[in-house]
């Protein structure tokens, strides 16, 4: 969230980087220095109330004490009309604080200005990429019949017991799923992330405090008898942990791995791309997530994109790393990187990854601060998060990047999570 300091030290500015992530904030931003202004004059208006009373409150006694009767009550009176004029402008204040607050989540996070201009996926930066894309021949299948051939994944089960994008793992297809998430659950810890298991799901303070609230777009599975949330990704829970939290600058970066189910309704989805495992309203994921210094955060950003890198390399599926451009990036991030991988029998790219920093935006909702040595006063942190990796993605890359005429082959940093070498 942008502070409302910030907005009205940098009006225009704000403005010129909004639009590029192709939102004109004029508009909100006009009315929060309206609302700026009044909120400071009747501010002014209550403390020149308050100065008043304070003389009005040394005179009633004096006059009291000199006889003068009539003047003090006159006084008095004028000190009640001041109370009810204060508690006024007090309910103004609330008021003009709540409007403040709703005009400032509307406003999306900065853009870097590393991030490219461009409106659609299609303007995004191609940074690196790696791997060979494999020749598969003209009998290659797509996942969802190698998912059936080998009675992996039950996609028609799925949409018995709950519905579309809810699918059924079974026998290789299930012992496949958590061979990943060992995988990255373990590689995360030697990397030095510190593993978590957070709640599935999440209170409304904590949906807003990672920007998933408001939820502009309906995709959080909302459980109204409670007023909770379930959650889209782990960031959310664990990134709350440091909600209302001053950590010492001495232990930044804080790193934090967590595995979770994760739901999306992923409102209007439907057609071909949404096919099989390409887009599912329930998937597993691990995500990484980190608390950083202000002057660190890029280059902690740095490396987590070469973990991820790291992780697509083991698995060797072809791959590449584009930079968001600011009309494809979220509300809540100040730069992207996307990691795709080849499928190699739709012949297209799948993202399995995004690596995000957010700058101060979460840490100003979640009022995460941390203190350097020596001195009073703690400054905003700032967040990043991660997937490494979201599975559905990756499961459809690897069946069709790897069927052979035997059955599919398992990539070698997962045969000893698997026990096999081949699924057939």
């Amino acid at each position: 969230m942008l502070s409302l300091k910030f907005i009205q030290e940098n009006p225009d500015w704000v403005v010129e980087r909004l639009a590029v992530k192709e939102f004109d904030a004029r508009e909100i931003v006009d009315q929060v220095l309206e609302l700026y202004r009044k909120r400071n004059e009747t501010q002014n208006k209550v403390d020149l109330r308050k100065a008043e009373m304070n003389k009005l409150s040394k005179e009633i006694g004096m006059l009291f004490k000199s006889g003068k009767t009539d003047e003090a009550n006159t006084a008095k009176a004028r000190t009640a009309e001041l109370k009810e004029s204060i508690k006024e402008m007090d309910q103004e204040f609330d008021r003009i604080d709540e409007e403040l607050m709703e005009l400032q989540v509307q406003l999306p996070n900065i853009p870097s200005e590393l991030v490219p201009a461009g409106k659609t996926a299609e303007d995004n930066l191609v940074v690196d990429e790696g791997g060979v894309k494999p020749e598969l021949g003209e009998n290659a299948k797509p996942h969802w019949e190698l998912a059936e051939q080998y009675d992996l994944i039950n996609f028609e089960l799925g949409v018995k017991i709950t519905g579309a994008g809810f699918p059924v793992y079974k026998g290789w297809g299930a012992r496949l799923q958590r061979a990943l998430i060992n995988f990255f659950l373990d590689q995360a810890r030697e990397n030095g992330f510190t593993e978590v298991q957070p709640p599935y799901v999440v209170n409304e303070a904590s949906g807003f405090g990672t920007g998933q609230l408001p939820d502009k777009e309906g995709q959080m599975y909302h459980a109204t008898a409670d007023n909770l949330y379930l959650i889209p990704t782990a960031e959310v829970p664990v990134t709350n942990i440091f909600r209302d939290v001053i950590v010492d600058a001495k232990e930044l970066p804080i790193k934090y791995t967590a595995y979770s189910a994760c739901f999306r309704r992923e409102a209007g989805s439907y057609g071909k791309d949404v096919r099989g495992l390409n887009r599912l309203h329930q998937f597993d994921k691990v995500e990484i997530v980190q608390v950083a210094h202000p002057d660190k955060s890029y280059e902690v950003l740095d490396g987590m994109v070469s973990y991820v890198k790291s992780l697509v390399e083991k698995l060797e599926l072809p791959f590449r790393i584009v930079r968001l451009c600011g009309g494809d990036m979220s509300f809540t991030s100040a730069l992207t990187y996307d990691f795709e991988v080849w499928s190699a029998a739709q012949e297209r790219w799948l993202e399995v990854s995004s690596v995000s920093n957010f700058e101060s935006f979460q840490a100003n909702r979640l009022k995460l601060r941390f203190r350097e040595e020596g001195q009073k006063k703690p400054q905003v942190a700032h967040t990043l998060n991660g997937s490494a990796l979201a599975l559905p993605r990756i499961v459809a890359a690897l069946l069709e990047n790897n069927q052979t005429a035997e059955g599919i082959r398992v990539p070698k940093v997962l045969v000893p999570y698997m026990g096999t070498e081949i699924i057939n």
